[in-house]
C-alpha cells in the first residue's frame, strides 16, 4: 500500500490547467481568474448620498428652504445654493455645492413644506460617498488565480466589467463499468444492480461547476471499455470511471490503462477506497475509481475533486477539514490505513464551538444509506479509534444542517 499523499502527487504531476475563456460576470461564480481584472469604471462613479434625507448647501441664518429633490437615477441637477436643502435619496448624485447630507430622521419639515430644520449639526462631507473611494479606474480589483466568490463578481461588475477572463472549467466524462449494472429504474434480474455510481459521480462533478458528459455504462469486456473511454477522451478534458480497478480478473479499466502515459495502479492506505487507477488516453487523464459506491465517493473527494480544481486553474487540494468533537466512541482496528468514517453533525459543543458528530450506523463501502445520512468523513489515523469527547478532523461532504436552539450540546 502507498500513502494517500503519494497517490495525489502522482495525479497532480500529470495535470495542467486548461486554457482561458471569457465569461459573462454573472456566469463566472467559482471560476478562477486567468489574468488580473482592472477597473474601467470608478466605484462609486460619482459623489452620491449614503442616506435618504436632504443635501445641504452652505449654512445660513434660520431654517433651510427646500428647493426640490434628486433621486437615484437622476442627474445631479443645478448647483444647490447657500441656505437651501434639497430632498435626496440613497445613491442619488449629490448636487454641486453640497456641504453634507442630513438624514431624514434628523429633519423637521415646516407644516407648509417650504422649509426644514435639523436636530444636529453635521461635519462637512457627512453621509456623502465620494467618487472612486472604493475603486478607481485602472485599479487591479482581482488578481490572477483567484476563485471567484459572489463578492468578487459584484466588485468586477461595479468596476465596469461585464465579463471576466477565467481558466476554463473542465469537461468531465463519467462512465461506470460492470456487467451487473442496469439503468436506474429498469427491471433488475438476479445478479443485477442499478447503476447508482454514475448518478452520484455525475452529480458531484456538476456541483463543482464542471460540465458532465455521460458515457453510460459498459460491461467487463476490455475492448468495449477501451472504446468507451476513448470516446470520452475525445469529448472531455478528463474521464472518471467507477469499477474495474481492483485485483479481480474481470477488472477491465486497469487493463485498458496499462502501458499508457502515467499509468499506475495503486493500493492506497485508506479505507474505504483502497484501489485506484490512473492513466491517460490521447493525453486526457483517466481516473479509475472503485466500484463500491461509498468508495467511489471517497475517491472522488480525495483525488478527483482536487484534480478538477487544478485543471480549472485552482490548487490541487481536498476540501479543508474542520475540527469536531465526538459524541460517542468511534472504534477501529489497526490495519495500516487511514479510515474515513461517515459521520453526522448533531449539534454544537458549547465550550469549544465545534460541531458534535456521531458515526453513521452503516459503514460498509456498499452502504449508501449511511453515506446519505452523513455530512462529513471523520479522518481516523491508524490505531484503535477515538473515545467520546475526542477531537477529530472532519472532511465535509456537504453543508451541515442548520442547528436549532435545542440542538446545542454542552451548555
Amino acid at each position: 500500500m502507498i500513502p494517500l499523499a503519494e497517490a495525489q502527487a502522482h495525479v497532480r504531476r500529470h495535470l495542467r490547467p486548461l486554457g482561458a475563456v471569457e465569461l459573462a460576470v454573472g456566469g463566472a461564480s467559482g471560476a478562477v481568474t486567468a489574468a488580473p481584472v482592472v477597473a474601467c469604471l470608478s466605484s462609486p462613479p460619482f459623489d452620491n448620498s449614503a442616506v435618504d434625507g436632504f443635501a445641504l448647501g452652505a449654512a445660513s441664518e434660520g431654517d433651510y428652504r427646500i428647493d426640490g429633490s434628486v433621486a437615484a437615477g437622476d442627474g445631479p441637477g443645478p448647483p444647490i445654493p447657500a441656505g437651501a436643502a434639497r430632498r435626496i435619496t440613497t445613491g442619488a448624485p449629490v448636487p454641486s455645492g453640497t456641504v453634507a447630507v442630513a438624514m431624514v430622521e434628523d429633519s423637521l419639515v415646516s407644516p407648509d413644506g417650504a422649509t426644514v430644520r435639523f436636530g444636529r449639526s453635521l461635519e462637512p462631507g457627512a453621509n456623502v460617498r465620494r467618487a472612486a473611494e472604493d475603486v478607481a479606474v485602472g485599479d487591479e480589483v482581482v488578481r490572477a488565480g483567484v476563485e471567484l466568490a459572489p463578492a468578487h463578481l459584484g466588485l468586477i461588475a461595479a468596476a465596469g466589467r461585464g465579463s471576466v477572463e477565467v481558466v476554463r472549467r473542465p469537461v468531465v466524462a463519467v462512465c461506470s463499468t460492470g456487467a451487473e449494472l442496469v439503468e436506474p429504474g429498469s427491471p433488475v434480474r438476479p445478479g443485477q444492480i442499478p447503476d447508482a455510481n454514475r448518478v452520484v459521480l455525475a452529480a458531484l462533478v456538476a456541483a463543482t461547476g464542471s460540465e458532465v458528459v455521460d458515457l453510460g455504462r459498459t460491461g467487463d469486456d476490455p475492448a468495449e471499455v477501451r472504446e468507451r473511454l476513448l470516446d470520452g477522451a475525445a469529448r472531455a478534458d478528463v474521464v472518471v470511471t467507477s469499477g474495474g480497478v481492483s485485483v479481480g480478473e474481470f477488472d477491465p479499466v486497469r487493463a485498458v490503462l496499462d502501458g499508457t502515459e502515467g499509468a499506475r495502479w495503486m493500493q492506497i492506505a485508506i479505507k474505504p477506497a483502497k484501489p485506484f487507477a490512473f492513466g491517460t488516453l490521447g493525453g486526457v487523464p483517466v481516473l479509475g475509481l472503485p466500484g463500491n459506491p461509498v468508495s467511489a465517493v471517497v475517491s472522488f473527494e480525495l483525488l478527483v475533486r482536487p484534480a478538477l480544481a487544478l485543471l480549472g486553474g485552482g490548487v490541487f487540494r481536498t476540501t479543508p477539514e474542520h475540527a469536531a468533537t465526538t459524541v460517542e466512541p468511534i472504534p477501529r482496528r489497526p490495519d495500516g490505513k487511514v479510515h474515513y468514517v461517515r459521520v453526522r453533525s448533531v449539534g454544537v459543543d458549547g465550550p469549544s464551538g465545534r460541531p458534535m458528530v456521531v458515526p453513521a450506523t452503516a459503514q460498509g463501502s456498499h452502504q449508501l444509506a449511511g453515506l446519505a445520512d452523513s455530512d462529513g468523513l471523520a479522518v481516523l489515523p491508524d490505531g484503535d479509534g477515538v473515545d467520546a469527547g475526542a477531537t477529530v478532523s472532519v472532511l465535509p461532504l456537504r453543508r451541515a444542517p442548520l442547528l436549532g436552539a435545542d440542538d446545542t450540546v454542552g451548555e
